[in-house]
């Protein structure tokens, strides 16, 4: 599951959700999905582990606690 600082950080983020989505390789649909929990999301996601690199986030802080990355 993603994390809650990887969504505080695209929701209080300069930049919008878009434009993350699209620096880390992803649509932004992708991305919604994501956050929203429509599509699964195993620990060490790569496309996680992208917007989080975006964001400036470790790997840890992009997964809720508890999942191994």
């Amino acid at each position: 599951m993603v994390s809650k600082e990887l969504r505080a950080a695209i929701k209080l983020g300069e930049e919008p959700a878009y434009k993350i989505a699209h620096r880390a390789g992803i649509s932004s649909s992708t991305l919604s999905k994501l956050i929203c929990g429509i599509d699964k999301v195993r620990p060490g996601d790569p496309r996680v582990l992208a917007v989080g690199r975006v964001l400036g986030l470790k790997p840890e802080e992009c997964f809720e606690k508890g999942a191994d990355i």
